[in-house]
């Protein structure tokens, strides 16, 4: 497979780049457009909040892809902004305003570098049990956001947006079915492009972002202002931060498992320390922390590209985007319905890498292991946004309503419950 996938030219690897580029473009402005709302922020903070996020997202790319004695996961993987810093972050803007925001940030980043080794050595508790579990969670929990994005994430859809993100799954579906080769490769960017030219038959595609936005953009650190240190939001940051490590930790292990490319405890600290700098940046800059994207995963597998070249490209779209903000309000014109069309077949293919991958796990002579297969992917579900422990504190709630996060300290739980040190061998190698 690696041998053939050599043979792409630096065209085709730019093109599947700028396929990982849309299929996360969404979801890593969504982040700053909602804390900016929560704030009050002016449509120009807005700008350059967005523009510099961007941009580090790429640099944040860039510093996974690249293998160093002390950073880098060396994996095909991109960074976007984590989702679950939402509402800590708004919380923390509105009740001690933005220094201590940011502040709570690069302390956070700080703490991620500093516990690297110690979050590597307890991967050793994912063996395929485990990693299945969780990575088929990873899939299910972000399906409801692919169908949010489909009925233009309103209480009421209408038939235009039901039929657009129909039609660009099925757009997806013949390019799969009738190509092969780099046009099947490319069948989410075909499809997203394809979408989004109906939508504009339709009147969807609003160009206003293109015309407003400017085209030079430079990221300034602390462009908000002096960092403010303030315990509780550092607190609240590093356990968001810690609930980022759990579940990019999944992602590692779902591009392990796809590219064959067997994990290190040094390789996995390496990676967490990159992520950790990412943060740190973050703060820096005044924009939010970075975590690995699951939706990049399924592009992984969806393609059949494994290498870390077309992820190259697209640290670099990202970076160049975030320079110039008109690039970046292109990637704003695709309308909801068609991302969540695309988001659908994604997310349903990274449910189905962890289904593979907990078809090799001996269910036969082992009942236990069904038993935390099925408690770990059925809390990691239904706790999901629950309301159930809306008694509890708001930072316990942020743990207990993650999905991602449940199902993963659940399968670990029980399978050292179960099966203690029987269990089968690990996913992550001891090698140093």
């Amino acid at each position: 497979m690696h041998k053939m996938e050599k043979q792409h030219s630096h065209s085709q690897s730019a093109v599947l780049g700028l396929q990982h580029v849309l299929s996360m473009y969404a979801g890593s402005i969504l982040v700053p457009i909602m804390i900016a709302g929560a704030l009050g922020y002016s449509s120009e903070q807005l700008t350059y909040l967005i523009a510099t996020d961007i941009f580090m997202c790429g640099v944040a790319t860039f510093l996974q892809l690249k293998v160093t004695k002390q950073t880098g996961i060396g994996l095909p993987v991109v960074l976007g902004c984590a989702f679950q810093s939402v509402a800590p972050l708004s919380i923390i803007g509105q009740t001690q305003g933005s220094g201590a925001m940011f502040g709570a940030l690069i302390v956070s980043g700080i703490y991620v570098v500093l516990v690297a080794g110690v979050f590597s050595k307890i991967a050793r508790f994912f063996p395929p049990i485990v990693t299945g579990s969780v990575i088929t969670t990873i899939g299910l929990t972000l399906v409801s956001v692919a169908m949010g994005n489909m009925g233009g994430n309103v209480d009421k859809p209408s038939l235009q947006s039901m039929i657009l993100s129909l039609l660009t799954v099925a757009i997806i579906l013949l390019i799969q079915k009738l190509t092969k080769g780099f046009i099947k490769s490319i069948a989410i960017l075909i499809g997203l492009i394809g979408g989004t030219i109906i939508a504009a038959f339709m009147g969807q595609v609003d160009v206003t972002p293109v015309v407003q936005a400017s085209w030079i953009h430079v990221p300034m650190p602390f462009y908000f202002g002096m960092p403010k240190f303030e315990i509780t939001s550092i607190l609240m940051m590093c356990i968001i931060a810690t609930v980022s490590m759990v579940e990019s930790t999944g992602v590692y292990l779902a591009l392990s498992d796809l590219t064959g490319d067997q994990l290190s405890e040094k390789r996995l600290r390496n990676g967490y320390r990159s992520e950790g700098l990412a943060v740190l940046l973050g703060g820096l800059f005044n924009t939010f922390p970075y975590t690995g994207f699951s939706q990049n995963v399924g592009l992984v597998q969806i393609s059949g590209i494994k290498t870390r070249r077309p992820i190259y490209y697209a640290a670099a779209f990202l970076v160049v985007i975030g320079l110039i903000p008109k690039f970046g309000a292109l990637a704003q014109m695709i309308p909801d319905p068609v991302l969540g069309g695309a988001m659908l077949v994604l997310f349903g293919m990274v449910t189905v890498q962890g289904m593979q991958i907990l078809s090799r796990v001996d269910f036969k002579n082992n009942e236990y292991n069904l038993v935390i297969a099925a408690v770990s992917i059925a809390a990691g579900l239904g706790f999901n946004g629950t309301n159930l422990f809306a008694s509890l504190p708001d930072t316990v709630q942020m743990f207990l309503t993650n999905g991602i996060v449940i199902a993963t300290l659940s399968s670990v739980f029980l399978n050292l419950l179960f099966n203690g040190k029987d269990s089968e061998k690990s996913t992550i190698s001891d090698d140093k």
